[in-house]
């Protein structure tokens, strides 16, 4: 009987040791929004969890921070490359430039001719080559790429033509291309944080800034600078970052899991964001909250901006991925 006692307390210690040791093994990945439920981008993470899940047979928790909890998104990337707080967020290629000066040119103004070919050049996987630089430099991976939303400028006065454009106060992105492509276009670029750019047209410190459709509305622009003039100077990527030294801790299996799941998230995130890019201007416009105004000379914009665009994918050693671009048809 004794033995029997013995041997029954010492399997159950050791089945509480393993349910112990289970319950320990569950891996939690936390992912990082500026953004709430309803924008393509929280969308494209939310995606991604589901899709680890669905492929990953083992424990995992996902928290997904949204609403700019844990910051901002140059936050996010700085916290991903050091391999704390954030393991996957979504991030503009703009704030990834302090540790690769080639990540802005992802998304460069006018890089694409159109949603057509803007979807050709990802699927082609041109950007590898920068993807690789940012992995080597800043410890972060590039898993997907999210992003489809046609940025304009929303401003406070209707503006229709280059010489309306001429000294324009504009908040830029942080990457010195965006400065230098608007400045050329006679534009007066400044860069200021994203969660200020409300309050600095409200007060005078500048009077425009660009955006694409989701983030016009998510953010509430369209109350201090109704007017959208149609630019179409830019059509978004948005990286889908997941952190290197947090990849390299994770089992084989799941390493598998996530880069697969990246590239997935990444073209749900694009077919939600491109789809619903005109809808959304539609319903500002159609509610009295926006005014589209149409701009009547994109191709002298374009003109003066293409030597800058040419001149810097030189300087960062891109040339040969700008002709890739420009000769797919």
């Amino acid at each position: 009987m004794r033995k029997i006692w013995i041997s029954t307390v010492f399997g159950a210690a050791m089945a509480v040791a393993a349910g112990t040791a289970s319950a320990q093994q569950a891996i939690e990945l936390h992912g990082a929004s500026q953004f709430g439920d309803e924008h393509a981008f929280t969308k494209a993470m939310v995606k991604f969890e589901e899709l680890v899940k669905a492929c990953y047979k083992q424990p995992i928790n996902f928290v997904l921070h949204k609403n700019s909890e844990l910051g901002l998104e140059k936050q996010y990337f700085e916290y991903m490359a050091a391999g704390k707080a954030v393991d996957y967020a979504i991030v503009s290629p703009a704030h990834m430039s302090t540790y690769s000066k080639a990540a802005p040119f992802i998304d460069a103004p006018f890089l694409f001719r159109d949603l057509s070919h803007w979807n050709k050049v990802l699927e082609q996987d041109l950007f590898k080559p920068i993807a690789d630089e940012i992995a080597r430099r800043a410890d972060t991976m590039l898993i997907g790429y999210a992003g489809g939303g046609v940025r304009n400028i929303f401003v406070t006065k209707p503006v229709t033509n280059m010489a309306e454009l001429k000294g324009l106060k504009v908040r830029v992105q942080g990457a010195p291309i965006w400065s230098r492509t608007f400045a050329a276009a006679g534009m007066s670029p400044t860069v200021i944080a994203y969660n200020e750019v409300y309050n600095g047209i409200q007060n005078g410190v500048i009077a425009a800034g660009e955006n694409e459709a989701a983030g016009v509305e998510q953010m509430r622009f369209y109350e201090v600078a109704p007017q959208l003039a149609m630019t179409q100077h830019a059509i978004t990527i948005r990286p889908l970052v997941f952190s290197g030294k947090t990849f390299r801790k994770l089992p084989p299996e799941l390493q598998t899991c996530v880069t697969s799941a990246g590239k997935e998230a990444g073209k749900h995130g694009r077919d939600i964001e491109s789809s619903e890019d005109t809808a959304k201007l539609e319903a500002l416009e159609k509610a009295g909250k926006l005014k589209r105004v149409a701009f009547t000379e994109r191709d002298a914009l374009k003109k003066a901006v293409d030597p800058i665009l040419i001149e810097y994918a030189k300087e960062i050693e891109a040339g040969d991925i700008l002709a890739k671009i420009n000769a797919i048809q």
